[in-house]
């Protein structure tokens, strides 16, 4: 398990590689036709940023060379914000006074009726943290409902065990989002002060269980902002190394979200710039040509045109981060979004850039092969 791994990596080694690499080490690396995880500490530096222009460059190559001019186009929809963990960075924390909405059979209908109407295929079905409220069971029956509908669907839930994602899966689910959120030991606790999420190593196994389970695609991410991202982009940049080895059949994809306002008190310690978010883009495409990266919503629209050329392969549209917020109710969100504009908004901006918007590239027979 990547749990076990994880702590024979001396990651801080890898930080001080990158932040005293120098101008020479960088003319090196960027010279390089192809790219291995050692070259990780260098794409990061402070050094690289003096030749971003050319890494930016080498990186929207070979996503044209990967995937062509496509984009894949996907809508979250969120189930419930009922949670019983307690993060002092999330809107959807137990401590948060507020009426907790959860969907009924009905309401979830209607939410996926109103995006069908938009024209979605791909979907991500998410909740809070409740195992009594939205179990296995309830996420399962979700799913069901779901797959009368859409092509592809996606779960960002809890971490389940094994058997519960072969459940889901036959139950039409073909991807799975499991964010560590920061993989920095003493950090995660420092933010999740209760519930099931404050299990580090139950989280980061859970993906290993995805993968067992037989998730066509598997998402991991880092939320910039909660520690040092170059901590937290080496880390998953080895786990995703490890989980590629040991289950080769399956996809993988990576989201670098950064925390902007959400409801209580919480300040964001460790910045993450745009040249930063860059740099991980870049790097996270040199290093691994062929995952999945996804650009969320949190950023602004004017910075999501400018990236979509760097190494993005797939975007969110219209989002709303509230239960029931498409249809039938305005509830509490999880976090505000930037970017607020419609899918054929969006569909216009990708065309006048040469984009293919992509609402379906999955079948679901293809889950019987």
């Amino acid at each position: 398990m990547f749990s076990d791994k994880i702590e024979s990596l001396n990651i801080e080694e890898w930080v001080s590689a990158s932040l005293y690499a120098k101008p020479l080490d960088l003319q090196k690396i960027i010279s390089k036709s192809k790219f291995s995880i050692s070259d990780l500490p260098y794409l990061l530096s402070p050094a690289a940023e003096n030749v971003i222009e050319t890494i930016a460059q080498k990186s929207s190559q070979l996503t044209k060379q990967r995937f062509g001019k496509t984009m894949q186009l996907f809508i979250p929809m969120y189930l419930s914000n009922e949670c019983y963990n307690t993060c002092t960075y999330c809107g959807f924390s137990k401590e948060h006074k507020y009426e907790r909405v959860t969907l009924s059979d009905e309401q979830i209908n209607k939410e996926l009726t109103t995006l069908k109407e938009k024209g979605f295929q791909h979907i991500l079905l998410l909740t809070g943290e409740s195992p009594k409220k939205v179990g296995a069971d309830y996420i399962k029956n979700a799913v069901k409902l779901t797959s009368k509908k859409f092509d592809s669907i996606g779960i960002e839930v809890q971490p389940l065990k094994q058997h519960e994602y072969e459940e889901i899966i036959l139950a039409g689910a073909d991807s799975l989002t499991l964010y560590q959120e920061t993989y920095h030991y003493e950090s995660y606790l420092k933010y999740h002060l209760s519930g099931i999420k404050r299990q580090y190593k139950k989280r980061l196994d859970a993906v290993e269980a995805g993968a067992k389970a037989g998730f066509f695609r598997i998402n991991l991410g880092i939320l910039c902002g909660l520690y040092d991202w170059r901590y937290d982009a080496i880390a998953l940049a080895h786990h995703i190394n490890y989980l590629q080895k040991k289950y080769w059949k399956t996809k993988f994809a990576v989201s670098f979200p950064r925390i902007n306002e959400m409801i209580g008190e919480f300040k964001v310690g460790y910045q993450t710039n745009t040249i930063q978010l860059v740099q991980m883009i870049c790097a996270f495409r040199l290093i691994f040509p062929d995952i999945t990266i996804t650009l969320s919503t949190r950023e602004p629209a004017v910075l999501r045109d400018k990236l979509i050329h760097l190494g993005i392969t797939q975007i969110s549209a219209e989002s709303n981060t509230s239960p029931g917020g498409y249809s039938t109710c305005s509830s509490e969100k999880q976090f505000e979004i930037s970017d607020e504009r419609s899918l054929d908004e969006i569909k216009k901006v990708l065309l006048k850039n040469n984009f293919e918007p992509v609402m379906k590239d999955w079948d679901k027979s293809l889950q019987l092969i």
